[in-house]
């Protein structure tokens, strides 16, 4: 059926979402039209804060000017050539992400997940091809409660079985052990380990930060088993916590990083696998690709998110009005709240049992001009744009405040 018209309110455009879309999400009844910053509005003219920032896709806030203008300027250029050719923006993105991130080669991609099976492909060609582990037997270590993507290798090694339910069979070659357990972690690990894969803090479980010293451990666990440590900074990089990495608190390094979300500043989709050379070198032409990975449009975005990370602007401000957002979310624990965690610009709001639910209190907040979203049953995920001003951040945190203590 062909409609006669077109749709122009926010119930008329979720039903046409609803009629043409597959479900596989549940949104909250918002359509927006227009963003700016750490605002955006709905097709009614609401305006709403946003505090889920495209779960940190969104660091730099919707639209900043300088990404817009790389994307613009790109677009009257050239903006796919597909790996067959070179092109001029290429080299420079490679180079200077890797030297902001303190890596040393980079293999673009485009959307996380896609960053994720690249570097579970790598580590296993290395495991392989360098540590000598037999063919078709190497394994990963990987986290309970991980969160690395959807596509059928991942959600093999996921523990959510929301995600896994129907989708079977599922890929082999993965260790699953309790996240932040060292002891757990070590027992795992085998001379068939190829590598260890975390997230320096749990996002989608609600942003779960491990226990003093455990990245550490895990460093120090896959160096005497000649192992490789990949860390997955997709949510958690690129200043979120404060940091251009969340690892860098830890004050560790991994042999592989995944990056993406802020990577492509909201305008396109940009991912990277970067790290070590001599374990991203065991790549050769045609055993790994991507038509759109790397593709000039994506390259001048991810360029200029680059530039805008050097002067420490933004993890500074993750740092300090982290420590705003923190503060204050800790004075409602026993009010409605029974727990608060996180790391700079982002927390995980564990709501009290028997009050509101996670969904119930977004619902809330949306009526009050705030968007967040739930994980989990009752966590709230908190992660404004790293732009967000302090008196916006206040307001926002006053309409917590209000629905959580429900007045």
């Amino acid at each position: 059926m062909t409609l006669a018209y077109s749709p122009t309110t926010p119930a008329d455009l979720i039903a046409l979402d609803e009629r043409w879309s597959a479900h596989n999400y549940h949104p909250l009844p918002v359509v927006i039209a227009e963003a700016e910053g750490a605002w955006v509005t709905g097709v009614d003219g609401t305006r709403y804060l946003d505090l889920l920032s495209g779960y940190s896709a969104l660091n730099f806030g919707h639209r900043h000017p300088a990404l817009v203008a790389a994307a613009t300027e790109q677009l009257g250029r050239v903006t796919l050539t597909s790996r067959a050719f070179h092109h001029d923006r290429f080299g420079l993105f490679c180079r200077e992400l890797a030297e902001l991130t303190g890596t040393e080669m980079v293999l673009p991609m485009n959307s996380g997940a896609e960053a994720v099976e690249s570097a579970i492909k790598v580590a296993r060609k290395w495991a392989y091809r360098v540590k000598g582990v037999p063919d078709g037997t190497g394994e990963i270590v990987v986290a309970a409660s991980n969160f690395h993507g959807r596509t059928t290798t991942i959600v093999s090694f996921s523990t959510d079985e929301t995600a896994r339910a129907d989708f079977g069979p599922f890929t082999p070659g993965f260790v699953v052990v309790p996240y932040g357990d060292a002891g757990a972690l070590a027992a795992a690990i085998t001379e068939r380990t190829a590598a260890v894969l975390l997230e320096p803090v749990q996002g989608e479980a609600g942003v779960i930060v491990p226990p003093p010293g455990y990245l550490a451990e895990a460093r120090r666990l896959c160096d005497e088993a000649g192992a490789l440590l990949i860390a997955d900074e997709i949510q958690s990089g690129l200043a979120r916590t404060g940091a251009v990495l969340a690892l860098d608190h830890e004050g560790v390094r991994a042999d592989l990083y995944t990056l993406g979300k802020a990577l492509g500043g909201g305008i396109v989709p940009v991912s990277a696998v970067v790290g070590r050379a001599d374990v991203l070198g065991v790549l050769r032409p045609g055993e790994h690709g991507s038509t759109f990975g790397g593709n000039p449009l994506a390259c001048a975005v991810g360029l200029a998110v680059v530039r805008l990370l050097r002067s420490g602007e933004y993890q500074e401000r993750a740092t300090t009005l982290g420590a705003r957002l923190h503060a204050r979310l800790a004075t409602l624990v026993g009010h409605g709240v029974e727990e608060v965690r996180g790391r700079g610009l982002w927390v995980g709001v564990d709501l009290a049992p028997g009050g509101l639910g996670g969904r119930e209190a977004a619902e809330a907040l949306m009526t009050r001009g705030v968007l967040c979203k739930e994980t989990h049953g009752r966590t709230l995920r908190i992660a404004p744009p790293l732009v967000i001003g302090e008196a916006d951040l206040d307001h926002a945190l006053d309409a917590i405040d209000e629905v959580v203590r429900r007045r």
